[in-house]
C-alpha cells in the first residue's frame, strides 16, 4: 500500500514538473523540475504523514493510523507553519491556512488523547484534510493563469 502511494506521488510530482511553465533552455527546464519538487519540503513531509493517516480512513473507515500518527502530524504542521513560505505562495492567505492546519492538527491530537469518539475523530480528520488540500491547491495553482470552467 505504501509503495503504491509513493509510486503515485512520484508520478504526480513528475507530472507537475513536466507541465510547469518555464521558458528557457533544456537545462533550465531540468533545473526547474528539480527545484519545483524541492521548493517546499515541509509540505512534502506533512503530506507523507497525512496520507498515511487519512487514506486508510477514507478507504475503509480505519482510524488506527490517524490515532497513531496524530502527534507526528501535529509536529509536522507546526514545523510547516513556522517555515518560510516559498515566493510563489508567500501570502497572508496561505499563512492563515497553515496556521489553521497547525491549530487543527493539534486539536485532533488532543481529541485523540482525550478519548474522543471515532465519529468526532473522523470528522476532524476530514476537515483537516480539506484545509491541507486548500494549501496544496494554492501551491499547485500558483503562477498559473486563472481558468474558468
Amino acid at each position: 500500500m505504501k509503495f503504491n502511494f509513493l509510486l503515485f506521488l512520484w508520478v504526480v510530482i513528475i507530472g507537475f514538473a513536466s507541465c510547469s511553465k518555464n521558458e528557457g533552455s533544456e537545462s533550465d527546464h531540468e533545473a526547474a523540475a528539480v527545484n519545483d519538487s524541492d521548493e517546499w519540503p515541509e509540505m512534502d513531509s506533512f503530506h507523507m504523514v497525512m496520507a498515511e493517516a487519512f487514506h486508510p480512513y477514507k478507504d475503509s473507515a480505519n482510524l488506527e493510523p490517524a490515532k497513531r500518527l496524530a502527534e507526528e502530524m501535529a509536529r509536522e504542521a507546526d514545523a510547516w507553519a513556522a517555515s518560510s513560505l516559498p515566493a510563489k505562495v508567500n501570502s497572508e492567505a496561505v499563512q492563515a491556512q497553515l496556521n489553521q492546519l497547525k491549530q487543527d492538527t493539534r486539536s485532533l491530537a488532543d481529541k485523540i488523547k482525550e478519548g474522543a469518539s471515532d465519529e468526532e475523530i473522523g470528522g476532524s480528520l476530514k476537515s483537516l484534510h480539506d484545509v491541507f488540500h486548500g494549501i496544496m491547491e494554492a501551491w499547485n495553482g500558483a503562477g498559473e493563469e486563472e481558468h474558468h470552467h
